[in-house]
């Protein structure tokens, strides 16, 4: 056989090849069911972790539940609490708490929104002062629907109007008062701090 008898036999045999590879096509990857696939698995880990550490937690609070020495501990922190209560049990108590709590939201709410606007203004921003005033506002939320709700279980003051309206003006005025107090004081430490900063500058 010459050259040329094995040149073709061998664009013959690549021919072949080429046809047998053309009649398997290759499977596309699904691109988006492996992201889901990813997606499912890192969903489940987490709910995996969520329930391990929820598990644990509870089998801590049950360790401490049948702790004499927790139950001591717990025992003498609700005891002075509970005696203030029992001091503070007059037919006004639930009235004032319900007034002061509502100064407090008052209080708090304009301070998040108008004093640090009005120190934005000013070039003064403290983030410590905004985390300040929103546990603040958010411990005398709490307080309000804590009291409000014992109010309603061990008193008639929610069942009067003329109550309820009462406290809530008072509680209205001096929040006012206490968010005029709150923000002189900022705006004060705003001051401060500027010439602070503008002391050093003047000495060099």
């Amino acid at each position: 056989m010459g050259r040329s008898g094995m040149f073709a036999l061998v664009l013959v045999a690549l021919a072949t090849v080429f046809a047998q590879g053309q009649d398997k096509p290759v499977a596309p990857v699904d691109k988006p069911a492996a992201e889901h696939s990813t997606t499912e698995q890192v969903k489940e880990s987490t709910e995996k972790l969520k329930d391990e550490a929820k598990a644990e937690v509870n089998k801590i609070a049950d360790v401490l539940d049948h702790d004499p020495r927790a139950q001591k501990a717990a025992a003498g922190i609700l005891q002075p609490i509970y005696s203030v209560a029992e001091s503070l049990s007059f037919p006004a108590f639930h009235w004032i708490a319900f007034a002061l709590m509502s100064a407090g939201v008052v209080s708090y709410t304009l301070q998040l929104v108008l004093g640090k606007l009005i120190v934005l203004t000013r070039m003064g921003f403290s983030p410590k002062e905004i985390i300040s005033d929103a546990i603040s506002l958010l411990i005398s939320i709490v307080g309000l629907v804590l009291t409000t709700q014992a109010a309603a279980e061990n008193s008639t003051f929610t069942q009067s109007a003329a109550a309820v309206l009462s406290a809530s003006a008072l509680g209205l005025i001096l929040g006012f008062i206490l968010y005029r107090w709150g923000q002189a004081q900022e705006l004060q430490a705003v001051a401060g701090r500027s010439v602070a900063d503008i002391a050093p500058s003047k000495t060099r």
